[in-house]
């Protein structure tokens, strides 16, 4: 042996977690053969945990904080995890993960695709999205690594989210199908569907081996498609409305609507009919089309007149029958 690799020897390694970034879950350790075979300490900072393998095989998760001499420590998992590596030379026979054991806050969430479900007022289908956050804490490493990391040396949560989003995308759009939370309810039970989902969606971390600590909806939205239908309904709610003010009924209301339109339509010809003519005869068609396209006043509108006379027959200035009278008189000019 060298003069090199007799001073190599005697190095010894510390294995540690240095700067943790960010939202990282499993992070392996990957320094040469010679210093992970020569470690003499293990440390562990506090919120985080250890897993140590073999041959891509689990031989032990450490998960107490602190400072560990693998030389001395008659501890089962660091006597192993020693032995297994002073034994074999070459780095991939063994490995050692650190994994964050600390809770992971405000993990963002959000509908990739519309959660759609019938609504139960308006009786067609609804286009949902959602967006929140969540925090968890990792129970269950070994088995999260086994099913899931799969060696990967480096495993975020941002790597997660596809994973949970993909999975609680279901049993959240059954639970508003069943909820029956009509359009205009949603924003209102807000909280309600937050602690709901959560509840529906607990075992689905579980068995990947987290504990989901919290589940928050910030903010919903529908698709164009269903706000464009919920406000056609809204107008015609409207008028419906206007026409039991008016005192008459909302068919009687459209053929009203209908004259005006044709009305209007045909000062609309009129007036392109004059342009075309020529100048010899525009005024005299101008001053026809004028008169033509100026507003009806409020005297002669029938709207106008079926609602004050509604508003005289509540104020008892009249009775019923001359209520039905007029009123008759009125549409009959239509």
């Amino acid at each position: 042996m060298g003069l090199k690799d007799a001073i190599k020897n005697q190095l010894r390694s510390v294995i540690q977690w240095e700067s943790p970034q960010e939202h990282e879950l499993f992070y392996k350790f990957t320094e040469n053969g010679d210093e992970l075979k020569n470690a003499s300490k293990l440390i562990l900072q506090e919120g985080q945990g250890c897993i140590f393998t073999h041959e891509g095989k689990i031989e032990g998760v450490f998960d107490e904080a602190g400072l560990y001499e693998l030389a001395t420590n008659n501890k089962p998992f660091i006597t192993t995890m020693k032995k297994f590596m002073n034994f074999f030379e070459s780095e991939h026979k063994v490995g050692i993960w650190f994994y964050r054991k600390a809770d992971m806050l405000n993990i963002r969430w959000g509908t990739k695709i519309p959660i759609t479900y019938n609504d139960p007022v308006y009786l067609f289908p609804v286009n949902l999205r959602g967006f929140g956050n969540y925090s968890i804490k990792i129970t269950n490493p070994k088995g999260f690594f086994s099913n899931v990391i799969g060696g990967q040396e480096r495993y975020y949560v941002s790597d997660l989210q596809e994973i949970f989003l993909s999975r609680i995308t279901q049993p959240i759009s059954n639970y508003l199908a069943n909820a029956k939370f009509s359009y205009a309810e949603i924003d209102a039970n807000i909280e309600t569907i937050a602690k709901d989902a959560q509840e529906k969606t607990i075992t689905i971390f579980e068995d990947l081996g987290f504990q989901l600590l919290d589940f928050r909806i910030e903010g919903t939205s529908f698709d164009e498609g269903t706000n464009k239908r919920i406000e056609s309904i809204s107008d015609v709610h409207a008028e419906v409305q206007a026409a039991k003010l008016a005192g008459i009924d909302y068919a009687e209301m459209q053929k009203l609507k209908a004259l005006k339109d044709a009305a209007k339509n045909e000062g609309a010809v009129g007036t392109s009919m004059g342009m075309f003519a020529g100048m010899n005869f525009g005024n005299t068609i101008n001053q026809a089309n004028q008169q033509q396209s100026q507003p009806t006043s409020n005297a002669d509108d029938p709207m106008a007149k079926l609602k004050k006379l509604k508003d005289m027959f509540e104020m008892e200035l009249i009775t019923e029958e001359e209520l039905n009278a007029k009123k008759k008189e009125i549409l009959d000019t239509l």
